[in-house]
């Protein structure tokens, strides 16, 4: 595997459990730790070269059926709020939904790479 790829895993499997940490003070921890214990966990090993590529593709789809009950009612005011507010701290339950929203979307973005990836050297085999 080549070494960008290898490093996009590792910085995005530092950053979901990044993402884990800062769940701890969610109104709902005990969904969202592992949420992004999943992804930072898939990523670790996409890092090292391990790819189970099933599980990639149920954990894909089953993030963005996920994904599709946060959907946002409205992004642009969402992304409003956030540069006005210009910290972390939720204020509204919009800003909490359409948080985890984005968590869901780019977590199963990622584990589309790695499946994709992860079949592409599948393949090269």
């Amino acid at each position: 595997m080549s070494k960008p790829w290898k490093y996009f895993f590792g910085s995005w499997s530092l950053i979901f459990l990044l993402f884990g940490y800062w769940q701890i003070n969610d109104p709902d921890p005990q969904w969202w730790i592992p949420i992004y214990l999943i992804a930072a966990i898939t990523a670790g090993f996409s890092f090292f070269g391990k790819f189970n590529v099933n599980l990639l593709v149920i954990l894909t789809f089953t993030y963005l059926i996920g994904s599709i009950f946060f959907w946002p009612e409205n992004i642009f005011g969402w992304v409003g709020q956030e540069w006005q507010q210009k910290d972390l701290s939720m204020k509204t339950n919009a800003m909490e939904i359409n948080r985890e929203f984005f968590g869901l979307i780019i977590s199963s973005i990622v584990f589309a790479l790695e499946a994709i990836k992860g079949r592409s050297l599948k393949l090269e085999d």
